[in-house]
């Protein structure tokens, strides 16, 4: 099926790495346009290179301070004019409430919550005035199945679900959408990196961590994989698909509904 992203121009957060990247890639396997945005430059020119090369497609990117005003600001000045927006920069961390600090919760809002927030005020009027353009929010699972031991997680997630579900009943009249992608625990470097310190320490070796994935405390047996969800944001960001707009699409394997 051709999801008529060819030449579309997409910008992706939080592009360097997991989900991030694996979403820009997809958009590049698709004939898009992908401008990857992250902290780290060396990083993302590196993979920005190597998706280039894979797809053939235009791939650039802009190192940037998401936690920041400025650095968003600074974003959206070099590049408007977007035609898909991929809110994905985000790490909040984990914990309950008497073991965080309120700069733990300052951190997990000023980049996720604020981030994503902020990002829409600069792209939407912008896309409402040209009256074409879709934004994705990556939000997580957390946010419906929320927990105590996820507390940051739990309220900014929630936060930014209402958020997406509003903004997004609003632009259907300038012809733009606005959705989110609720991922559960998913199969990221970041996951299997702490997988293997776990296997160094309780097994004595780093390369058992596969060990550690229990197959009984996942819907189908496995964590989900990144081009999964990946594979689920492009394709909702297809014109196709023109009318899903103010929805937030669980993608956990019906875990939360389990007894």
């Amino acid at each position: 099926m051709d999801l008529q992203l060819k030449d579309r121009h997409v910008l992706v957060t939080g592009a360097s790495k997991g989900i991030g990247l694996e979403i820009a890639e997809t958009f590049a396997r698709e004939g898009a346009r992908v401008t990857m945005v992250a902290r780290r430059a060396e990083v993302l020119e590196a993979r920005a290179a190597e998706i280039s090369r894979a797809t053939g497609a235009s791939v650039d990117w802009i190192a940037a301070d998401l936690g920041q005003d400025a650095g968003r600001e600074r974003l959206f000045a070099e590049r408007p004019g977007i035609d898909i927006l991929v809110n994905n920069a985000g790490a909040i961390k984990g914990g309950p409430l008497e073991a965080l600090s309120m700069e733990d919760w300052r951190a997990g809002f000023d980049l996720k919550v604020w981030g994503y927030i902020h990002l829409c005020k600069l792209y939407i009027p912008e896309m409402c005035k040209r009256r074409s353009g879709t934004v994705i929010n990556l939000i997580g699972i957390g946010g419906r199945s929320v927990r105590p031991s996820y507390i940051i997680g739990a309220a900014g997630n929630s936060a930014l679900i209402g958020f997406t579900s509003a903004i997004g009943a609003a632009t259907p009249k300038d012809n733009v959408r606005v959705f989110g992608i609720n991922p559960t625990v998913t199969k990221t470097d970041r996951m299997i990196d702490q997988l293997k310190a776990r296997a160094s320490h309780e097994l004595g070796d780093a390369a058992r961590w596969e060990e550690l994935v229990d197959p009984s405390k996942y819907p189908f047996g496995r964590p989900t994989e990144t081009g999964e969800i990946a594979a689920l944001a492009v394709m909702l960001a297809s014109t196709r698909v023109q009318y899903l707009s103010g929805t937030v699409v669980d993608i956990d394997g019906g875990q939360r509904w389990k007894a």
